[in-house]
């Protein structure tokens, strides 16, 4: 691949952090500039992204719950906003023909019902990458949308097979099998380990038996990636395999991004239409946020579902690409659409970033909701007479909660925004609550009692370490606090807020390989040596 295409990715994501917008942004404008250029998409490009987007499906399906896809809030929410966005797009753009656009004169009612259809999608691409940016794939709000947005890619499955007038081979009845071959696979993966190899078989189940084999018999290859994923889900390696894979991923996501610059070269008429697209964005998302509160949800968890999913998605594209292939939609829409989509992602990037903010200043404007109409993960939580709280139930803090509990006999309390953690470890013996530290609620809801002398901030993500430390100073928390870090450049800003100890994961576990070292060998302290 040439090398103006990385210059053109590093130049944009570097511009794009320069103004505090995600770096996928500045990929976008990138990928517009190049061109504008005069330079064209390669097969090696439109590779890197079809399988950037097919690893990215693939790990979301690790981190899911089948049964969280058939809960009402999900398949209802998307299913009524699906019908209901169509209809909304229908009206905004038949009343922009009505006014006279030019663009929109000679177009049909059933043209203008399909561009309803593809722009009632949001990014599941984008989403996800603002989500994993921000830590909260598994907070309440993350789970919602992520699980629309799985519904709304079984919606494009059947409209893609719809619009070929094919239906799918008769075959496709047998990945039916997968279901009785996922514990093989789960074994298999077990045996792997934590190296290359894991890494590869992640490769071969995302690229080969999910992709390929729905390709194989007639379904869209990224629904296989996910399905695979789904099935993977509930091993305990599931979760290390993602993230040993989330590098690589997010690499070949830079591909999708710049390939979407290459539809077609825009005109000054084809932006303005876009931007008009862009201004209805907020219609859209009145709608999620109506359709959410339709169901037994906290105020935050649907408002910061709608504001991240308050954009366009890539599917619009693939839409356009079938209506124009058709002959249903002039070539000049898939500019529009393409257009659309960037600048919605441009849009929904900085509303995320005061998502906590807008939140704040709306919920007094959402009526109140009453406790017991809320679902049960919903609800206040309460601590009892735990004497030390452990924020991040994963490996370090599992051997936290398993110090503090044998070795000083401290009654401890492990919280845990995934719930399948939460449940794997419940079976266990451990004592959880599932809750998201990132969430503001959540402090809210938290009754902190008089008996909690410590919290232990040993989440995955220093942002999520530093906003749960805030949140306790905030409420003037009078126990002792302490957190885990991964890097030494973490180690101020968690101590500037206020934290009695920090811990920096590989230094502390290198002074204490060296003095057990050491010990076992009978060598003294220097001090002691000298004493």
């Amino acid at each position: 691949m040439d090398a103006a295409y990385i210059v053109a990715a590093l130049l944009g994501g570097v511009t794009a952090l320069a103004v505090r917008l995600p770096p996928l942004v500045g990929f976008l404008a990138a990928g517009f500039a190049l061109n504008m250029l005069g330079y064209e998409s390669t097969p090696l490009l439109t590779t890197i992204a079809d399988v950037g987007v097919t690893l990215l499906l693939f790990s979301i399906g690790l981190k899911l719950n089948v049964r969280h896809l058939l809960k009402g809030e999900v398949w209802g929410s998307a299913s009524l906003h699906m019908i209901g966005s169509s209809l909304l797009f229908l009206l905004v753009l038949g009343t922009l023909k009505w006014l006279g656009l030019e663009q929109l004169m000679n177009t049909g009612w059933s043209t203008l019902l399909l561009l309803g259809f593809a722009l009632s999608f949001s990014s599941t691409v984008f989403v996800v990458k603002v989500l994993e940016k921000r830590s909260e794939t598994q907070s309440a709000h993350g789970r919602l949308a992520i699980g629309v947005l799985i519904m709304q890619d079984v919606f494009a499955v059947v409209f893609i097979s719809a619009s070929s007038g094919e239906l799918p081979s008769p075959w496709a009845i047998g990945l039916v099998l997968l279901i009785p071959l996922a514990p093989l696979l789960r074994q298999i993966l077990d045996r792997f380990g934590h190296g290359e190899m894991q890494m590869l078989f992640g490769m071969f189940l995302a690229l080969v038996l999910g992709y390929g084999l729905f390709e194989l018999v007639g379904l869209k290859g990224d629904l296989g990636a996910l399905v695979v994923g789904l099935l993977l889900a509930p091993h305990p390696a599931a979760g290390n395999l993602s993230r040993s894979m989330f590098n690589l991923k997010e690499l070949l996501l830079v591909g999708f991004f710049l390939s979407i610059g290459f539809t077609s070269t825009p005109t000054w008429g084809m932006l303005g239409l876009a931007m008009l697209l862009v201004l209805a964005l907020p219609l859209k998302s009145l709608l999620y946020q109506v359709v959410f509160m339709a169901f037994p949800l906290r105020h935050r968890t649907s408002l910061l579902a709608t504001l991240t999913l308050t954009n366009y998605s890539e599917f619009g594209l693939i839409v356009g690409a079938l209506a124009v292939a058709t002959g249903w939609l002039a070539q000049e829409w898939l500019v529009v659409l393409s257009l659309a989509v960037a600048l919605s992602f441009a849009f929904s990037a900085v509303l995320n970033t005061v998502s906590e903010g807008a939140y704040r200043r709306l919920e007094a404007l959402l009526p109140a909701r009453q406790e017991q109409a809320l679902s049960t993960r919903e609800r206040p939580i309460e601590i009892g007479d735990a004497q030390a709280v452990v924020l991040g139930m994963g490996r370090i803090g599992r051997s936290v909660y398993r110090r503090l509990r044998k070795h000083y006999d401290l009654r401890v309390l492990g919280i845990d925004s995934n719930p399948k953690t939460v449940t794997d470890l419940g079976e266990r013996g451990f004592n959880l609550l599932e809750g998201d530290a990132l969430d503001s609620d959540f402090w809210d809801k938290l009754l902190m009692s008089g008996d909690v002398q410590m919290v232990i901030l040993a989440m995955p993500h220093h942002s999520g370490n530093l906003f749960a430390l805030q949140q306790l100073r905030n409420r003037q928390f009078p126990g002792r606090i302490t957190a885990v870090v991964e890097y030494p450049e973490e180690i101020e800003p968690i101590r500037e807020l206020g934290a009695n100890a920090v811990f920096h994961v590989y230094d502390e576990a290198g002074k204490a390989l060296a003095d057990s070292a050491a010990e076992t060998a009978g060598v003294a302290p220097v001090a002691q040596q000298m004493g």
